[in-house]
């Protein structure tokens, strides 16, 4: 499992072991100040990452930072 969130600490308390840093609290997975072109892409960015990390081994709680 991948936890995609906006407060990385909280997830290492809770025990998450895939954990992606998302966006911002009010808007984690899209930012609305930009164009529809360049939010797709960020959206796409996170999405990927969720995936490749959820692909990687770990061994204990890992951080994939952007």
């Amino acid at each position: 499992m991948v936890h995609i969130c906006t407060v990385v600490p909280i997830s290492l308390t809770v025990g998450a072991n895939r954990i992606v840093p998302a966006i911002a609290i009010p808007h984690p997975l899209g930012n609305p100040k930009l164009d529809k072109k360049e939010e797709k892409a960020l959206r796409r960015q996170l999405v990927e990452k969720s995936l490749k990390a959820l692909q990687t081994e770990v061994d204990g709680q890992t951080v994939f930072e952007c």
